[in-house]
């Protein structure tokens, strides 16, 4: 339940920017962050926080836990 929300709001997050830019600025792998978006790999803490600290959103509202 999580992952796909997770996801869900990553693309949200995302919107029309480049994967690929947005990887770059928050020093995650491309790769990584595509799995992600496609709930193909789980999201190591490190990077969970660094997501969430580049959106400046709260953990709760990343993992669906909370709408805000």
């Amino acid at each position: 339940m999580y992952t796909e929300k997770f996801a869900e709001n990553l693309k949200e997050l995302i919107g029309d920017r480049s994967i690929c830019s947005v990887a770059k600025e928050m020093g995650i792998p491309q790769q990584t962050l595509t799995r992600y978006i496609h709930c193909q790999r789980e999201i190591k803490l490190e990077n969970l926080c660094a997501i969430a600290d580049y959106f400046g959103v709260d953990l709760d509202y990343l993992t669906g836990r909370k709408d805000f």
